[in-house]
Protein backbone atom coordinates (compact mmCIF):
# COMPACT_ATOMS: atom_id res chain seq x y z
CA UNK A 1 0.00 0.00 0.00
CA UNK A 2 1.71 3.63 -1.16
CA UNK A 3 0.87 5.79 1.59
CA UNK A 4 0.40 9.57 0.77
CA UNK A 5 3.38 11.74 0.83
CA UNK A 6 2.70 14.95 2.17
CA UNK A 7 6.02 15.80 1.18
CA UNK A 8 4.48 18.83 -1.11
CA UNK A 9 1.29 19.72 1.86
CA UNK A 10 2.21 23.05 3.22
CA UNK A 11 0.09 23.25 6.55
CA UNK A 12 1.04 26.09 8.83
CA UNK A 13 2.90 24.65 12.19
CA UNK A 14 0.18 27.06 14.66
CA UNK A 15 -3.07 26.91 12.54
CA UNK A 16 -6.00 28.83 13.94
CA UNK A 17 -9.39 27.26 13.54
CA UNK A 18 -12.31 29.12 14.20
CA UNK A 19 -14.49 27.29 16.83
CA UNK A 20 -17.36 29.77 17.02
CA UNK A 21 -18.25 33.09 15.62
CA UNK A 22 -20.24 36.34 16.90
CA UNK A 23 -19.87 37.68 20.41
CA UNK A 24 -17.60 36.01 22.74
CA UNK A 25 -15.94 33.95 20.13
CA UNK A 26 -12.68 31.90 21.33
CA UNK A 27 -10.44 30.19 18.96
CA UNK A 28 -8.34 27.50 19.46
CA UNK A 29 -4.93 27.14 18.21
CA UNK A 30 -3.84 23.68 17.63
CA UNK A 31 -0.34 21.84 16.23
CA UNK A 32 -0.77 20.18 12.57
CA UNK A 33 2.10 18.04 12.02
CA UNK A 34 2.72 19.50 8.01
CA UNK A 35 4.68 15.85 6.98
CA UNK A 36 2.25 13.12 7.99
CA UNK A 37 -0.88 12.04 7.75
CA UNK A 38 -2.88 9.79 9.61
CA UNK A 39 -4.78 7.87 6.59
CA UNK A 40 -4.28 6.88 3.20
CA UNK A 41 -6.26 9.62 1.57
CA UNK A 42 -6.52 7.48 -1.73
CA UNK A 43 -8.34 4.78 0.32
CA UNK A 44 -10.62 7.25 1.76
CA UNK A 45 -11.29 8.25 -1.37
CA UNK A 46 -12.19 4.98 -2.85
CA UNK A 47 -15.20 4.70 -0.31
CA UNK A 48 -16.56 6.51 -2.61
CA UNK A 49 -18.23 6.12 -6.04
CA UNK A 50 -18.76 9.02 -8.13
CA UNK A 51 -22.22 9.79 -9.59
CA UNK A 52 -23.88 12.30 -11.90
CA UNK A 53 -27.00 13.76 -11.19
CA UNK A 54 -29.06 14.26 -13.85
CA UNK A 55 -32.69 14.07 -15.32
CA UNK A 56 -34.55 14.98 -18.56
CA UNK A 57 -34.70 18.67 -18.69
CA UNK A 58 -36.15 18.04 -22.11
CA UNK A 59 -39.63 17.44 -20.09
CA UNK A 60 -39.40 20.78 -18.32
CA UNK A 61 -40.91 24.11 -19.47
CA UNK A 62 -38.36 27.01 -20.07
CA UNK A 63 -39.10 29.24 -16.70
CA UNK A 64 -38.73 25.81 -14.94
CA UNK A 65 -35.46 25.39 -16.65
CA UNK A 66 -35.03 28.45 -15.69
CA UNK A 67 -35.58 28.60 -11.91
CA UNK A 68 -33.23 25.21 -11.75
CA UNK A 69 -29.68 27.58 -11.49
CA UNK A 70 -31.36 29.95 -9.21
CA UNK A 71 -32.51 27.01 -6.87
CA UNK A 72 -28.90 25.38 -6.97
CA UNK A 73 -27.32 28.83 -5.87
CA UNK A 74 -29.92 29.14 -3.10
CA UNK A 75 -28.39 25.62 -2.66
CA UNK A 76 -24.66 26.61 -2.41
CA UNK A 77 -25.41 29.61 0.41
CA UNK A 78 -27.15 26.32 2.64
CA UNK A 79 -23.76 24.37 1.93
CA UNK A 80 -21.65 27.41 3.20
CA UNK A 81 -23.88 27.75 6.11
CA UNK A 82 -23.34 23.85 7.13
CA UNK A 83 -19.93 24.23 6.75
CA UNK A 84 -19.81 26.67 9.57
CA UNK A 85 -22.21 24.75 11.54
CA UNK A 86 -20.61 21.25 11.27
CA UNK A 87 -16.73 22.95 11.67
CA UNK A 88 -16.35 26.61 11.59
CA UNK A 89 -14.36 28.73 8.85
CA UNK A 90 -14.09 26.67 6.25
CA UNK A 91 -11.91 29.25 3.95
CA UNK A 92 -8.93 28.74 7.24
CA UNK A 93 -8.98 25.37 6.65
CA UNK A 94 -9.09 25.29 2.91
CA UNK A 95 -6.09 27.77 2.29
CA UNK A 96 -3.79 25.60 4.13
CA UNK A 97 -4.46 22.29 2.25
CA UNK A 98 -2.23 22.71 -1.04
CA UNK A 99 -3.02 18.26 -2.11
CA UNK A 100 -5.90 18.50 -3.86
CA UNK A 101 -6.81 14.74 -2.80
CA UNK A 102 -6.86 16.27 0.60
CA UNK A 103 -9.12 18.99 -0.27
CA UNK A 104 -11.55 16.52 -1.87
CA UNK A 105 -11.26 14.39 1.30
CA UNK A 106 -11.94 17.74 3.54
CA UNK A 107 -14.99 18.99 1.30
CA UNK A 108 -16.56 15.33 1.33
CA UNK A 109 -16.79 15.14 5.11
CA UNK A 110 -17.08 19.33 5.46
CA UNK A 111 -14.49 19.35 7.73
CA UNK A 112 -11.39 16.91 8.72
CA UNK A 113 -13.34 14.43 10.49
CA UNK A 114 -13.86 11.30 8.43
CA UNK A 115 -17.88 10.81 8.75
CA UNK A 116 -17.80 6.87 7.37
CA UNK A 117 -15.06 6.48 10.76
CA UNK A 118 -16.64 7.42 13.63
CA UNK A 119 -15.32 10.67 13.14
CA UNK A 120 -12.08 10.22 13.80
CA UNK A 121 -9.90 12.83 12.22
CA UNK A 122 -7.41 12.07 9.09
CA UNK A 123 -5.35 14.88 9.77
CA UNK A 124 -2.45 14.39 11.98
CA UNK A 125 -2.76 17.10 14.84
CA UNK A 126 -6.43 17.62 14.63
CA UNK A 127 -8.24 16.68 17.91
CA UNK A 128 -11.22 14.92 18.29
CA UNK A 129 -14.42 16.49 16.44
CA UNK A 130 -16.72 18.18 19.55
CA UNK A 131 -20.06 16.19 20.02
CA UNK A 132 -21.98 19.25 19.57
CA UNK A 133 -20.03 20.20 16.26
CA UNK A 134 -20.04 24.46 15.83
CA UNK A 135 -23.57 24.75 17.42
CA UNK A 136 -22.21 25.33 21.26
CA UNK A 137 -19.00 26.27 22.64
CA UNK A 138 -16.61 23.49 22.85
CA UNK A 139 -15.16 24.28 26.27
CA UNK A 140 -18.99 23.74 27.32
CA UNK A 141 -19.97 20.90 29.48
CA UNK A 142 -23.29 19.32 29.88
CA UNK A 143 -23.94 20.56 33.62
CA UNK A 144 -23.10 24.05 32.03
CA UNK A 145 -25.49 24.02 29.90
CA UNK A 146 -28.47 22.25 31.79
CA UNK A 147 -27.88 24.37 34.60
CA UNK A 148 -28.59 27.67 32.07
CA UNK A 149 -31.16 29.73 32.92
CA UNK A 150 -31.31 30.65 28.87
CA UNK A 151 -34.41 31.43 27.02
CA UNK A 152 -33.99 29.30 23.81
CA UNK A 153 -31.15 27.52 24.79
CA UNK A 154 -32.36 23.98 23.30
CA UNK A 155 -34.20 25.85 20.43
CA UNK A 156 -33.91 24.41 17.01
CA UNK A 157 -32.40 27.25 15.39
CA UNK A 158 -30.29 29.15 17.82
CA UNK A 159 -26.47 28.64 18.35
CA UNK A 160 -25.35 28.81 22.21
CA UNK A 161 -21.97 31.35 22.19
CA UNK A 162 -20.29 32.87 25.29
CA UNK A 163 -21.07 36.47 26.20
CA UNK A 164 -18.35 39.22 27.42
CA UNK A 165 -18.25 37.98 30.55
CA UNK A 166 -18.04 34.42 29.98
CA UNK A 167 -21.37 33.18 30.25
CA UNK A 168 -23.76 31.73 27.65
CA UNK A 169 -25.40 33.35 25.53
CA UNK A 170 -27.93 32.43 22.34
CA UNK A 171 -27.93 34.00 19.01
CA UNK A 172 -30.67 33.38 16.58
CA UNK A 173 -29.72 31.33 13.31
CA UNK A 174 -31.39 34.57 11.42
CA UNK A 175 -28.95 37.06 13.30
CA UNK A 176 -25.71 35.05 12.72
CA UNK A 177 -25.99 34.50 8.86
CA UNK A 178 -28.28 37.39 8.42
CA UNK A 179 -26.04 38.22 4.75
CA UNK A 180 -26.61 34.45 3.57
CA UNK A 181 -30.16 34.06 4.32
CA UNK A 182 -31.17 37.84 2.77
CA UNK A 183 -29.56 36.34 0.04
CA UNK A 184 -30.79 33.08 0.01
CA UNK A 185 -34.32 34.37 0.79
CA UNK A 186 -33.74 37.34 -2.80
CA UNK A 187 -32.91 33.70 -4.91
CA UNK A 188 -35.75 32.05 -3.75
CA UNK A 189 -38.22 35.13 -4.22
CA UNK A 190 -36.54 35.25 -7.84
CA UNK A 191 -37.80 31.40 -8.31
CA UNK A 192 -40.62 31.97 -7.16
CA UNK A 193 -41.22 34.96 -9.94
CA UNK A 194 -40.24 32.52 -12.76
CA UNK A 195 -42.95 29.27 -10.86
CA UNK A 196 -46.39 28.69 -12.86
CA UNK A 197 -47.55 26.52 -10.05
CA UNK A 198 -49.07 28.80 -8.04
CA UNK A 199 -48.83 26.00 -4.86
CA UNK A 200 -44.75 26.47 -5.62
CA UNK A 201 -44.76 30.19 -6.25
CA UNK A 202 -46.73 30.50 -2.58
CA UNK A 203 -44.19 28.53 -0.66
CA UNK A 204 -41.31 29.78 -2.25
CA UNK A 205 -42.00 32.98 -0.96
CA UNK A 206 -43.33 31.47 2.23
CA UNK A 207 -40.05 29.43 2.67
CA UNK A 208 -38.07 32.91 1.90
CA UNK A 209 -40.02 35.03 4.92
CA UNK A 210 -38.99 31.96 7.22
CA UNK A 211 -35.31 32.04 6.44
CA UNK A 212 -35.34 35.76 7.44
CA UNK A 213 -37.09 34.99 10.88
CA UNK A 214 -36.49 30.93 11.96
CA UNK A 215 -39.89 30.59 12.23
CA UNK A 216 -40.73 27.50 9.44
CA UNK A 217 -43.75 26.67 10.22
CA UNK A 218 -46.05 28.01 8.13
CA UNK A 219 -44.17 27.34 5.31
CA UNK A 220 -44.20 23.64 6.14
CA UNK A 221 -47.66 23.68 5.80
CA UNK A 222 -47.47 25.53 2.17
CA UNK A 223 -44.63 22.89 1.09
CA UNK A 224 -47.08 20.37 1.96
CA UNK A 225 -50.28 21.93 -0.02
CA UNK A 226 -48.19 21.73 -3.11
CA UNK A 227 -49.65 18.96 -4.99
CA UNK A 228 -48.87 19.39 -8.63
CA UNK A 229 -45.54 20.94 -9.02
CA UNK A 230 -43.01 19.49 -11.01
CA UNK A 231 -40.30 21.51 -9.78
CA UNK A 232 -39.50 21.30 -5.49
CA UNK A 233 -36.97 22.41 -3.46
CA UNK A 234 -36.33 21.24 0.57
CA UNK A 235 -34.69 24.09 2.11
CA UNK A 236 -33.41 25.35 5.12
CA UNK A 237 -32.31 24.08 8.73
CA UNK A 238 -33.97 20.69 8.94
CA UNK A 239 -32.45 17.21 10.46
CA UNK A 240 -30.15 17.15 13.89
CA UNK A 241 -28.13 14.39 13.28
CA UNK A 242 -24.92 17.14 13.25
CA UNK A 243 -25.89 17.82 17.17
CA UNK A 244 -24.05 14.79 18.90
CA UNK A 245 -24.47 16.35 22.03
CA UNK A 246 -28.08 16.59 22.53
CA UNK A 247 -29.55 16.35 18.94
CA UNK A 248 -31.29 19.67 19.21
CA UNK A 249 -29.95 21.43 16.81
CA UNK A 250 -30.82 22.04 13.24
CA UNK A 251 -28.45 22.05 10.36
CA UNK A 252 -28.85 23.75 6.82
CA UNK A 253 -29.50 21.51 3.63
CA UNK A 254 -30.85 21.87 0.62
CA UNK A 255 -32.42 19.54 -2.02
CA UNK A 256 -33.12 20.92 -5.53
CA UNK A 257 -35.80 17.79 -6.94
CA UNK A 258 -38.18 17.05 -10.38
CA UNK A 259 -40.44 15.31 -9.91
CA UNK A 260 -41.21 12.02 -11.73
CA UNK A 261 -45.20 12.52 -12.39
CA UNK A 262 -46.32 9.00 -12.90
CA UNK A 263 -44.00 7.31 -10.33
CA UNK A 264 -45.42 9.67 -8.29
CA UNK A 265 -49.44 8.74 -9.05
CA UNK A 266 -48.75 5.09 -8.73
CA UNK A 267 -47.12 5.37 -5.02
CA UNK A 268 -49.91 7.90 -3.73
CA UNK A 269 -52.39 5.06 -2.71
CA UNK A 270 -49.88 3.91 -0.20
CA UNK A 271 -50.26 7.19 2.43
CA UNK A 272 -54.00 6.28 3.07
CA UNK A 273 -53.21 3.01 5.03
CA UNK A 274 -51.45 4.85 7.67
CA UNK A 275 -54.54 5.42 9.87
CA UNK A 276 -54.83 1.48 9.35
CA UNK A 277 -51.30 0.36 9.56
CA UNK A 278 -51.18 2.66 13.23
CA UNK A 279 -54.13 0.41 14.75
CA UNK A 280 -52.39 -2.53 13.90
CA UNK A 281 -48.61 -2.20 15.46
CA UNK A 282 -47.60 -4.65 17.29
CA UNK A 283 -47.18 -2.62 20.68
CA UNK A 284 -49.78 -1.94 23.56
CA UNK A 285 -52.61 0.17 22.93
CA UNK A 286 -51.13 3.59 24.70
CA UNK A 287 -48.59 3.94 22.46
CA UNK A 288 -50.34 4.16 19.08
CA UNK A 289 -52.94 6.72 19.97
CA UNK A 290 -52.04 8.91 18.41
CA UNK A 291 -53.44 9.48 14.50
CA UNK A 292 -50.92 10.07 11.29
CA UNK A 293 -51.55 12.99 9.56
CA UNK A 294 -54.63 12.25 6.54
CA UNK A 295 -52.69 14.25 4.46
CA UNK A 296 -49.61 12.31 4.03
CA UNK A 297 -47.69 11.99 0.39
CA UNK A 298 -45.99 9.68 -1.57
CA UNK A 299 -43.90 11.12 -4.39
CA UNK A 300 -40.57 10.72 -6.55
CA UNK A 301 -37.67 12.65 -7.98
CA UNK A 302 -34.97 12.85 -9.82
CA UNK A 303 -32.23 14.78 -7.37
CA UNK A 304 -30.16 17.15 -9.02
CA UNK A 305 -28.72 19.11 -6.38
CA UNK A 306 -27.78 18.07 -2.79
CA UNK A 307 -26.15 20.70 -0.50
CA UNK A 308 -24.86 20.74 3.46
CA UNK A 309 -26.08 18.33 5.42
CA UNK A 310 -27.61 15.98 3.54
CA UNK A 311 -24.82 16.08 1.61
CA UNK A 312 -22.12 15.50 4.50
CA UNK A 313 -20.64 11.86 4.17
CA UNK A 314 -23.36 8.81 3.34
CA UNK A 315 -25.74 10.23 0.87
CA UNK A 316 -29.83 10.20 1.70
CA UNK A 317 -31.99 8.88 -0.82
CA UNK A 318 -34.88 9.36 0.79
CA UNK A 319 -36.56 11.79 3.31
CA UNK A 320 -39.48 12.41 5.18
CA UNK A 321 -41.11 15.71 6.29
CA UNK A 322 -41.45 18.16 7.53
CA UNK A 323 -40.02 16.77 11.11
CA UNK A 324 -42.49 19.01 13.12
CA UNK A 325 -44.44 17.65 15.61
CA UNK A 326 -47.29 19.15 15.06
CA UNK A 327 -47.29 19.80 11.44
CA UNK A 328 -46.97 15.87 11.31
CA UNK A 329 -50.19 15.42 13.28
CA UNK A 330 -52.06 18.38 11.68
CA UNK A 331 -50.97 17.39 8.30
CA UNK A 332 -49.17 14.55 8.09
CA UNK A 333 -46.13 14.18 5.81
CA UNK A 334 -44.31 14.02 2.53
CA UNK A 335 -42.01 11.01 1.35
CA UNK A 336 -39.66 11.81 -1.34
CA UNK A 337 -37.91 9.02 -2.74
CA UNK A 338 -34.78 9.95 -4.67
CA UNK A 339 -35.18 7.39 -7.66
CA UNK A 340 -32.19 8.10 -9.53
CA UNK A 341 -29.89 8.20 -6.18
CA UNK A 342 -31.61 5.42 -4.97
CA UNK A 343 -30.74 3.27 -8.42
CA UNK A 344 -27.17 4.34 -7.80
CA UNK A 345 -26.22 2.77 -4.76
CA UNK A 346 -28.74 -0.39 -5.72
CA UNK A 347 -26.50 -0.97 -8.81
CA UNK A 348 -23.05 0.38 -7.63
CA UNK A 349 -23.18 -0.72 -3.92
CA UNK A 350 -25.85 -2.86 -2.88
CA UNK A 351 -25.75 -5.42 -5.37
CA UNK A 352 -21.58 -6.30 -4.83
CA UNK A 353 -23.00 -6.76 -1.24
CA UNK A 354 -24.81 -9.10 -1.79
CA UNK A 355 -22.42 -10.82 -4.08
CA UNK A 356 -20.34 -11.20 -0.99
CA UNK A 357 -22.49 -11.74 1.41
CA UNK A 358 -25.19 -13.30 1.16
CA UNK A 359 -25.91 -17.02 0.21
CA UNK A 360 -25.90 -17.66 -3.31
CA UNK A 361 -29.50 -19.60 -3.01
CA UNK A 362 -31.33 -16.52 -1.58
CA UNK A 363 -29.02 -13.71 -4.29
CA UNK A 364 -31.99 -13.57 -6.46
CA UNK A 365 -34.37 -12.16 -4.40
CA UNK A 366 -32.06 -8.98 -4.44
CA UNK A 367 -34.18 -6.42 -6.53
CA UNK A 368 -33.93 -2.75 -7.45
CA UNK A 369 -38.17 -3.08 -6.63
CA UNK A 370 -37.66 -4.69 -2.91
CA UNK A 371 -34.64 -2.06 -2.66
CA UNK A 372 -36.96 0.93 -3.44
CA UNK A 373 -40.19 -0.02 -2.06
CA UNK A 374 -37.56 -0.88 1.41
CA UNK A 375 -36.62 2.43 1.54
CA UNK A 376 -39.94 4.13 0.44
CA UNK A 377 -41.64 2.42 3.69
CA UNK A 378 -38.98 3.49 5.36
CA UNK A 379 -40.00 6.80 4.84
CA UNK A 380 -43.71 6.66 5.75
CA UNK A 381 -42.99 4.55 9.05
CA UNK A 382 -41.40 7.63 10.02
CA UNK A 383 -45.15 8.61 10.69
CA UNK A 384 -46.08 5.95 12.81
CA UNK A 385 -45.99 5.28 16.45
CA UNK A 386 -45.42 8.11 18.63
CA UNK A 387 -44.37 11.75 18.57
CA UNK A 388 -44.95 12.78 21.94
CA UNK A 389 -44.46 10.28 25.34
CA UNK A 390 -47.04 8.82 27.43
CA UNK A 391 -45.95 10.10 30.67
CA UNK A 392 -45.69 14.02 30.27
CA UNK A 393 -41.75 13.69 29.34
CA UNK A 394 -42.62 15.94 26.14
CA UNK A 395 -42.22 15.16 22.50
CA UNK A 396 -39.70 11.83 22.13
CA UNK A 397 -36.81 14.22 20.72
CA UNK A 398 -37.24 16.17 23.78
CA UNK A 399 -37.54 13.42 25.99
CA UNK A 400 -34.48 11.06 24.07
CA UNK A 401 -32.16 13.93 23.44
CA UNK A 402 -28.91 12.90 21.47
CA UNK A 403 -30.30 9.14 21.34
CA UNK A 404 -33.35 10.49 19.61
CA UNK A 405 -32.24 10.49 15.65
CA UNK A 406 -30.55 7.07 16.37
CA UNK A 407 -33.61 5.07 17.38
CA UNK A 408 -36.21 7.27 15.02
CA UNK A 409 -34.34 5.70 12.25
CA UNK A 410 -34.60 2.18 13.59
CA UNK A 411 -38.20 2.96 14.15
CA UNK A 412 -38.87 3.67 10.67
CA UNK A 413 -36.64 0.61 9.18
CA UNK A 414 -38.46 -1.87 11.13
CA UNK A 415 -42.04 -0.51 10.94
CA UNK A 416 -41.15 -0.08 7.16
CA UNK A 417 -41.14 -3.65 7.19
CA UNK A 418 -43.90 -4.59 9.18
CA UNK A 419 -45.72 -2.39 6.97
CA UNK A 420 -44.65 -4.33 3.55
CA UNK A 421 -45.93 -7.38 5.28
CA UNK A 422 -49.52 -5.79 5.96
CA UNK A 423 -49.53 -4.81 2.54
CA UNK A 424 -48.79 -8.23 1.39
CA UNK A 425 -51.17 -9.79 3.19
CA UNK A 426 -53.70 -7.32 1.69
CA UNK A 427 -52.65 -8.13 -1.75
CA UNK A 428 -51.90 -4.31 -1.74
CA UNK A 429 -48.32 -5.05 -2.65
CA UNK A 430 -46.50 -7.29 -5.26
CA UNK A 431 -43.91 -9.09 -5.11
CA UNK A 432 -42.20 -12.46 -3.14
CA UNK A 433 -41.89 -11.31 0.53
CA UNK A 434 -38.52 -12.81 0.54
CA UNK A 435 -37.33 -10.25 -1.97
CA UNK A 436 -38.18 -7.60 0.66
CA UNK A 437 -36.68 -9.34 3.19
CA UNK A 438 -33.03 -10.50 1.46
CA UNK A 439 -33.31 -7.06 0.38
CA UNK A 440 -33.84 -5.56 3.30
CA UNK A 441 -30.53 -8.12 5.36
CA UNK A 442 -28.44 -6.84 2.87
CA UNK A 443 -29.63 -3.15 3.28
CA UNK A 444 -27.61 -3.74 6.61
CA UNK A 445 -24.13 -4.60 5.62
CA UNK A 446 -25.14 -1.42 3.46
CA UNK A 447 -26.08 1.26 6.13
CA UNK A 448 -23.80 -0.21 8.77
CA UNK A 449 -20.76 0.96 6.86
CA UNK A 450 -21.92 4.43 7.52
CA UNK A 451 -20.44 4.05 10.78
CA UNK A 452 -21.25 4.82 14.47
CA UNK A 453 -20.95 9.00 13.72
CA UNK A 454 -24.57 8.05 11.44
CA UNK A 455 -27.95 7.73 13.26
CA UNK A 456 -28.56 5.26 10.02
CA UNK A 457 -25.62 3.35 10.83
CA UNK A 458 -25.70 3.02 14.46
CA UNK A 459 -29.38 2.05 13.95
CA UNK A 460 -28.54 -0.18 11.87
CA UNK A 461 -25.79 -2.27 13.69
CA UNK A 462 -28.56 -2.34 16.81
CA UNK A 463 -30.78 -4.13 14.39
CA UNK A 464 -27.83 -6.64 13.02
CA UNK A 465 -27.12 -7.44 16.90
CA UNK A 466 -30.54 -7.63 18.11
CA UNK A 467 -31.62 -10.08 14.61
CA UNK A 468 -27.98 -12.50 15.29
CA UNK A 469 -29.98 -12.66 19.16
CA UNK A 470 -33.51 -13.80 17.62
CA UNK A 471 -31.82 -16.38 14.72
CA UNK A 472 -33.32 -14.17 11.98
CA UNK A 473 -29.94 -15.05 10.01
CA UNK A 474 -27.60 -17.65 10.13
CA UNK A 475 -23.78 -17.13 9.11
CA UNK A 476 -21.99 -20.13 7.24
CA UNK A 477 -18.63 -20.02 8.54
CA UNK A 478 -16.89 -21.88 5.90
CA UNK A 479 -18.58 -19.41 3.30
CA UNK A 480 -19.05 -16.59 5.48
CA UNK A 481 -21.75 -15.62 3.91
CA UNK A 482 -25.36 -14.57 5.55
CA UNK A 483 -28.88 -16.63 5.03
CA UNK A 484 -31.99 -15.24 6.49
CA UNK A 485 -34.20 -16.96 8.41
CA UNK A 486 -37.85 -15.56 6.68
CA UNK A 487 -39.71 -16.46 9.68
CA UNK A 488 -37.79 -15.91 12.60
CA UNK A 489 -37.04 -12.09 10.91
CA UNK A 490 -40.46 -11.93 10.86
CA UNK A 491 -40.62 -12.50 14.52
CA UNK A 492 -37.87 -10.64 15.10
CA UNK A 493 -39.15 -7.34 13.26
CA UNK A 494 -42.22 -7.80 15.62
CA UNK A 495 -40.34 -7.49 19.13
CA UNK A 496 -38.04 -5.15 18.12
CA UNK A 497 -41.27 -2.59 16.98
CA UNK A 498 -42.27 -3.08 20.19
CA UNK A 499 -39.36 -2.78 22.26
CA UNK A 500 -37.98 0.98 19.91
CA UNK A 501 -41.87 2.16 20.42
CA UNK A 502 -42.10 1.48 24.15
CA UNK A 503 -39.09 3.18 24.09
CA UNK A 504 -39.87 5.98 22.48
CA UNK A 505 -43.32 6.59 23.83
CA UNK A 506 -41.81 6.25 27.72
CA UNK A 507 -39.27 8.83 26.87
CA UNK A 508 -36.69 6.63 28.12
CA UNK A 509 -33.40 7.79 28.00
CA UNK A 510 -31.23 5.27 30.15
CA UNK A 511 -33.33 2.59 28.30
CA UNK A 512 -31.82 4.06 24.76
CA UNK A 513 -28.73 4.67 26.30
CA UNK A 514 -28.60 1.30 26.99
CA UNK A 515 -29.83 -0.17 24.19
CA UNK A 516 -27.14 2.09 22.07
CA UNK A 517 -24.70 0.67 24.73
CA UNK A 518 -25.01 -2.80 24.23
CA UNK A 519 -25.78 -3.09 20.82
CA UNK A 520 -24.70 -0.26 18.98
CA UNK A 521 -21.41 -1.38 17.59
CA UNK A 522 -19.71 -4.07 15.65
CA UNK A 523 -18.56 -7.10 16.85
CA UNK A 524 -15.84 -9.06 15.28
CA UNK A 525 -16.88 -10.98 13.10
CA UNK A 526 -19.20 -8.84 11.40
CA UNK A 527 -16.04 -5.89 11.30
CA UNK A 528 -14.20 -9.12 9.39
CA UNK A 529 -16.89 -9.31 7.02
CA UNK A 530 -16.99 -5.42 6.01
CA UNK A 531 -13.14 -5.75 6.22
CA UNK A 532 -13.48 -8.30 2.83
CA UNK A 533 -16.20 -5.51 0.82
CA UNK A 534 -13.13 -2.82 1.40
CA UNK A 535 -10.92 -5.91 0.25
CA UNK A 536 -13.21 -6.40 -2.78
CA UNK A 537 -13.19 -2.51 -3.36
CA UNK A 538 -17.12 -2.22 -2.94
CA UNK A 539 -17.84 1.47 -2.30
CA UNK A 540 -19.20 2.46 1.31
CA UNK A 541 -21.26 5.53 -0.87
CA UNK A 542 -21.04 8.06 -3.26
CA UNK A 543 -20.22 11.55 -4.30
CA UNK A 544 -22.26 13.67 -6.81
CA UNK A 545 -20.89 15.30 -9.81
CA UNK A 546 -24.08 17.77 -10.01
CA UNK A 547 -24.36 21.31 -10.63
CA UNK A 548 -26.08 23.43 -13.66
CA UNK A 549 -23.64 22.45 -16.22
CA UNK A 550 -23.77 18.94 -15.87
CA UNK A 551 -27.49 19.21 -16.36
CA UNK A 552 -26.47 21.02 -19.21
CA UNK A 553 -28.37 24.85 -17.89
CA UNK A 554 -25.26 26.33 -18.03
CA UNK A 555 -26.08 28.70 -20.98
CA UNK A 556 -29.57 29.89 -19.48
Amino acid sequence: MRLFNLSFLVLATFFVVSCGSGAGEEQTEETWMADSLIVDIGQRLAKYVPVRLTTDVNLLTDKQKQMIPVLIEAGKIMDELFWYEAYGHKDSLMEALTNESLRRYVTINYGPWDRLEGNEPFIYGVGPKPAGANFYPTDMSKEEFEAAALEGKSALYTFLRRDEAGGLMTVPYHEQFAGQVEKAAGLLRQAAALADNDALKKYLNMRAEALLSDDYQASDMAWLDMKDNQIDVVIGPIETYEDQLYGAKAAHECYVLVKDMDWSQRLDKYAAFLPELQKGLPVSAEYKTEEPGSDAQLNAYDVVYYAGDCNAGSKTIAINLPNDEEVQLQKGTRRLQLKNAMRAKFDKILVPIADVLIAEGQRQHITFDAFFANTMFHEVAHGLGIKNTINGKGTVREALKEHASALEEGKADILGLYMIKQLHDKGELEGDLKDFYTTFMAGIFRSVRFGASSAHGKANMIRFNYFAEKGAFERDPESGVYRVNYDKLEQAAASLSELILTLQGDGDYDGVAQLVADKGKIGEQLQADLDRLSAASIPVDVVFEQGVDVLGLEDL
